[in-house]
């Protein structure tokens, strides 16, 4: 790993939107770990300490909400932002990840990678 590049975990279980996702972040000079969903995320976090991670919610073993709970009772992760990454856009479901701590909430059909990488700049601060 080289110094001041910043890390970014991305928990999607679809293969051709995590490889738009890897593509993009490591053009923009970001260290990339996949997770295919929540249950594979906590077993990387013992091993990566993301910057930053990118969630989805629909995923098979664990969905993003599950993940969420779960990560949010481990003190190491408590700074880590997240940025919720998903298809589902009704309110309820985005109250509950906003409830559940996440930095912010992106509906995938309207954002452009290129957008999503602007965001995730902003909540780095880099």
């Amino acid at each position: 790993m080289v110094e001041g590049i910043k890390k970014i975990m991305l928990v999607e279980d679809d293969v051709f939107i995590r490889d738009i996702y890897e593509t993009k972040l490591r053009q923009e000079k970001f260290e990339i770990v996949m997770a295919e969903n929540g249950l594979d995320a906590l077993k990387k976090l013992e091993t990566f300490l993301p910057d930053l991670i990118l969630l989805d919610i629909v995923m098979p073993y664990m969905d993003g909400m599950d993940f969420l709970k779960e990560f949010k009772k481990d003190e190491k992760w408590k700074d880590i932002p997240i940025i919720m990454l998903s298809n589902l856009s009704d309110k309820e479901r985005v109250m509950d990840a906003n409830t559940l701590g996440v930095n912010d909430y992106l509906i995938k059909s309207h954002f452009t990678p290129s957008e999503v990488v602007a965001k995730i700049n902003a909540l780095l601060e880099r």
